[in-house]
């Protein structure tokens, strides 16, 4: 049976207690207030939704992770960052990019990226947990993603791209940069063939449960200052 979050209460149900159809469904309810995400990534979900339903919690089985020593990098993507075509910097602009991410796709109806999730994502970002990747040709932003930062992992949530392989060379400067950092594993959440052409796999819920009690509090060297 799913669990209805209380406004008062943080308190997530047990991850294993996850529907497998919908995969991962945990719970629905509650609110985006800062505290409560934050409390959701430490317990291993995140929500997703469309406008008009209630909030849902999600922690699928598998969950798409990438270990950035894992990060693959296409010949032709290598050449495209050795051209250096796209200018790449952290933070300059998140409320822009999670606005170009919430943008309409080709392959899908609405956003899940509601007004409300922008307003609490940029509210993290306020706090320093949550961070963006800017990808620019020119004085134009062509491409992006943002997510969260918390100990040694990060936690993607959304990308888009204006131009060829933007979001690409953004997530591939990302993770050469996070992995100097000593971050261990970045969330992807859910599979897509974009993120496992660049090296991303599938793992267990327990072991990515296991690397959340190992590296959520681990000291980091990442600097965000461009």
């Amino acid at each position: 049976m799913l669990t209805w979050l209380k406004k008062n209460d943080l308190t997530f149900p047990p991850l294993e207690k996850a529907l497998h159809d919908p995969n991962g469904l945990l719970a629905a309810g509650g609110d985006l207030s800062a505290e409560r995400l934050v409390q959701a990534y430490r317990h291993g979900c995140f929500p997703w939704y469309q406008d008009g339903q209630p909030i849902l919690w999600w922690s699928p089985d598998p969950r798409t992770v990438l270990f950035p020593e894992e990060l693959h990098v296409s010949r032709s993507l290598r050449k495209l960052l050795r051209q250096q075509r796209y200018r790449v910097t952290f933070d300059q602009d998140f409320a822009a990019v999670i606005l170009a991410c919430a943008g309409p796709r080709a392959y899908a109806d609405g956003t899940w990226i509601t007004d409300s999730m922008q307003a609490a994502y940029i509210q993290l970002h306020e706090q320093g947990l949550a961070h963006s990747v800017e990808v620019w040709e020119g004085d134009d932003l062509v491409g992006g993603l943002y997510g969260l930062a918390m100990g040694r992992l990060f936690f993607g949530e959304s990308m888009f791209s204006r131009a060829d392989n933007a979001s690409k060379v953004g997530f591939a400067t990302l993770v050469e940069h996070l992995r100097g950092a000593g971050f261990v594993m970045i969330d992807c959440q859910m599979p897509t063939e974009h993120l496992h052409s660049l090296g991303a796999r599938a793992i267990s819920r327990q072991q990515f449960a296991e690397h959340l009690r190992h590296y959520l509090d681990a000291p980091n060297t990442a600097s965000w200052v461009c």
